[in-house]
This record gives structure tokens, C-alpha cells and sequence, in this order.
């Protein structure tokens, strides 16, 4: 009683006013909204430093105000329940000055979560709103810009799960993880979707950067961008049962941006995939740096109405040292891959010069033309054995063939 006395103590000194907020009862911290249309981050913080290790922290039912950033890591072997409502602020300029850096091409965000042994539920109640149709409207289609914030990072974490959460329009991407292992992310429902002239840029369902041992499952997700995409330095992922609309659905990449800097991946699965109306269906793109990409599965994808389903390419974007890339592809496989493309393209693989793909292979892949009539082209350029791989090549695919096309070629 003594050590809860002093606890709660503690507690009311750091938040004043706000400590109707949250109770603490031994090692659990239940926080509940203001209701005031208050910030209900300071207490949300402070249950993850009271309850952070070895505890529970309980966000009840109803809407709680972010209106600031949460840098919550070294947690160790806690519950965190979620069943109501994140509502980021809308307090754009506040973002865009304080957004959390990840390091990676100078991307930031709201919320940073690291530690080892984080069990985050959601009980298909929780909801994360990031606001998004502010941040759609701003940005004005454009692409990456610093300080918009990534809604969910993972930094640093190991031994997770997160489940049962939905997320609907998030500022930027919806989730990354970097630099952490063994992690499961199930059951999860991310829509993002523009009301207005605007697009919903860069809004990806995930991206994992130099992190290993990641399990994904049951995703539905609605993105203006890559639905689940794998960059530098992942290995060791599993991707099943997921459906991806309006997106780049299955990705590798991008990736070996830079030429001091390696970027691997590799041993990554996506099994069970759905692609509606997206951009591709099972893609890996790269820049002419150094690394590379090896031994990756893209099973049982079927699509319908994708724009270009099977691509890949060792110069996104810069169609620069297209041939001069060093960084090879390897042992990819596309089993049981079916649906309808939007243009007369089934495939483009173009393939480094200075490092031929080796070892692709097409397994039933079935891809026909959404009008009923086109004659379907498979594009090659730079495989190696390509008359055993099961590609039907039926024309060189050219460097600087575009990510993206608006009509047959």
C-alpha cells in the first residue's frame, strides 16, 4: 500500500490536473480520455514510464488527443491494450518542427516504440486516426517531405507483437520497423484514402529496414503507395493472407540508394496475396548501389485490374546505371501468380548487365489482358538461362522502362 501511495504520488506530481486521467493499480497504468479536447499525451506517457517493464497499460474506450510526439523504447515484457480511439492533432506546423527522426532518408515520426517484449493488442477496437486528409491536402501530391510523420514506428524492438488494430488516414506511412527481430504484426486494418483532388502519397502500409525475423499476417490494406514493401538489410520475412488495394501491393524495395552503404535482402516469402487496382503485384525495384536481393518467393498472388503485375527493375525512378548496377538479383521464384493487368504488359524484368538475374523462375503464372484482347508481352533483358526459367520473353525490356504505364505498349 505504502509503495502504491508513493507511486500515485509521483504520478500527480508529473501530471497535476490530468491525474483523473490515470489510476495505477500495481504494475497496471489504465489511462482514459480527457474528454476535454485536452492533450492526452502527457498521461498516455506517463503510464509507459510507470508501466513500461514488467506491467500493463490499459487505454480505455473513447477518442485520446496526440497532440504531441511519444518516444516510448526501452519497454521490457509489457501488455499495452488499446480499445478506443489515437487521434493525432491536427497541428501540422507542430509535426513537421518535432517528428521523431529513423534515420532512414531522412524520414521521421509520431510515435517511436522500442524494448524487448512488447505484446500491443487492439481487440479490433482500436483505432489510430493520424488526421491524414490534412497532411493529403498539403502535401499536394508530392512526394517525400521532412517531418511528416510515419503514424507507428518500431526502433530498436525485439520479441513484439502488435494485433487487432485499425489504422485510417495516416499521415505517412503507416508503420515502419527498423532495426528490430523477431516481430508479429496480425489482424491489422489500414485504410487511407483521399476526399479530395489530393492523393494519398506515400502513405505505405509497411516498410522494414535493417530488421529480421518479421511475421506478417491478415492485413487488409489501402494505401497510396507500397502495401507491404521490404528494404535495406531485412531478411527472414513472412508475409501471408494479405489484401492490398490502390497500392504497390507485394514489394521489394526500394533499395541500394547509396554506394557507401550495402543493402541486402533476402529469404522473404509473401504467400497468399490480393492485389485490387494497384499499381503492381509482385515487384522489386532497386537503385544501382551495392547489396543485393536473393532467394524470394512471391506464391499464390492473384490480381485483378493491376497496372503493371510483374516488374523489375535495378534503377527506379533515375532510369541511371540501369547496366553499370552491381547489385544482383537472385533466386526469385513466382508461383501460382494469376490475375488481369490493365495494359499489355504481364511482366518487365529488366536485369543489370554488370549483374544478369540469376536463378528467376516463373511457376503457373497466369496473367491475361483486363480488355479480354491484347496480346500480353513478356519484357527480358539480362537472365541468366532465361529458356529454362518458365519466362516466355517475348521482347527485350528496355532500362529505363517506367515504374508505372498509362496505356499498352
Amino acid at each position: 500500500m505504502k509503495t502504491l501511495l508513493a507511486r500515485l504520488s509521483a504520478t500527480a506530481l508529473l501530471l497535476g490536473s490530468a491525474l483523473s486521467a490515470l489510476t495505477v493499480e500495481g504494475s497496471t497504468c489504465t489511462v482514459t480520455p480527457l474528454g476535454n479536447g485536452g492533450d492526452d499525451t502527457p498521461q498516455i506517457l506517463a503510464a509507459f514510464s510507470e508501466c513500461g517493464q514488467d506491467g500493463t497499460i490499459v487505454l480505455t474506450e473513447g477518442e485520446f488527443n496526440i497532440g504531441r510526439v511519444m518516444e516510448t523504447l526501452d519497454l521490457r515484457n509489457v501488455d499495452i491494450e488499446i480499445h478506443g480511439t489515437l487521434k493525432w492533432s491536427a497541428d501540422i506546423a507542430y509535426w513537421l518542427r518535432s517528428s521523431l527522426p529513423v534515420t532512414f532518408a531522412g524520414r521521421s515520426t509520431a510515435w517511436k516504440l522500442g524494448g524487448d517484449g512488447i505484446r500491443m493488442r487492439g481487440f479490433g477496437k482500436a483505432l489510430f486516426d493520424g488526421n491524414g486528409q490534412l497532411w493529403y491536402d498539403q502535401n499536394r501530391n508530392q512526394g517525400n517531405q521532412n517531418g511528416r510523420p510515419i503514424s507507428l514506428t518500431l526502433w530498436y524492438a525485439k520479441n513484439v507483437l502488435i494485433d487487432g488494430i485499425t489504422w485510417r488516414q495516416a499521415q505517412f506511412w503507416h508503420t515502419f520497423v527498423a532495426y528490430s527481430e523477431n516481430i508479429t504484426m496480425t489482424n491489422l486494418d489500414m485504410n487511407a484514402t483521399s476526399n479530395s483532388q489530393w492523393n494519398t502519397v506515400n502513405t505505405d502500409g509497411i516498410d522494414t529496414w535493417n530488421t529480421k525475423d518479421v511475421y506478417i499476417s491478415n492485413w487488409t490494406v489501402t494505401c497510396g503507395d507500397d502495401c507491404i514493401s521490404m528494404k535495406g538489410n531485412s531478411s527472414n520475412i513472412h508475409v501471408e493472407n494479405v489484401h492490398c488495394y490502390e497500392s504497390g501491393c507485394a514489394v521489394i524495395g526500394s533499395m541500394g540508394s547509396s554506394s557507401s552503404q550495402p543493402d541486402y535482402v533476402s529469404d522473404v516469402v509473401f504467400n497468399n496475396i490480393t492485389c485490387t487496382h494497384s499499381s503492381n503485384a509482385a515487384w522489386i525495384k532497386t537503385y544501382s548501389g551495392r547489396g543485393y536481393v536473393r532467394n524470394v518467393t512471391f506464391a499464390n498472388v492473384a490480381f485483378d485490374d493491376v497496372n503493371q503485375p510483374i516488374y523489375v527493375t535495378p534503377c527506379i525512378y533515375t532510369g541511371q546505371g540501369c547496366d553499370s548496377s552491381r547489385l544482383p538479383i537472385s533466386d526469385i521464384r513466382w508461383v501460382n501468380v494469376t490475375g488481369t493487368s490493365r495494359y499489355n504488359i504481364a511482366s518487365a524484368i529488366h536485369c543489370s548487365a554488370s549483374a544478369p538475374c540469376e536463378n528467376l523462375s516463373f511457376e503457373n503464372v497466369d496473367i491475361r489482358p483486363k480488355d479480354g484482347t491484347s496480346q500480353l508481352k513478356y519484357l527480358c533483358s539480362n537472365i541468366q538461362n532465361q529458356e529454362t526459367s518458365g519466362i516466355p520473353c517475348t521482347g527485350t525490356c528496355p532500362a529505363n522502362w517506367p515504374q508505372q504505364l498509362d496505356g499498352n505498349r
